[in-house]
């Protein structure tokens, strides 16, 4: 098997411990939770109650809301992190 090169340029996350490089490390390094109570949806008729969201993701500062409104909100997150990364 060949090996080929693979070069980094760049690196962009969106998770539930933060929203840039960053904010991630500095909660990883402190042991900070993402999970907290559910907000995307109701949940009197599900048993779990809690989950790791994203939380303060700003989508007006990465997508036109005119082509969100196209997308799903893993499209939303994945176009974002493209953009950090560039």
């Amino acid at each position: 098997m060949k090996f080929k090169r693979v070069v980094v340029t760049g690196i962009g996350a969106f998770t539930p411990i933060g929203n840039n490089l960053d904010e991630i490390f500095e909660n990883l390094k402190n042991g900070v939770s993402g999970c907290g109570p559910i907000t995307y949806f109701d949940t009197e008729n599900f048993k779990t109650k809690f989950a790791c969201e994203v939380k303060n993701f700003d989508l007006n500062k990465y997508i036109d809301r005119k082509e969100a409104r196209k997308m799903d909100p893993y499209t939303h997150l994945a176009m974002a992190a493209a953009e950090e990364c560039m």
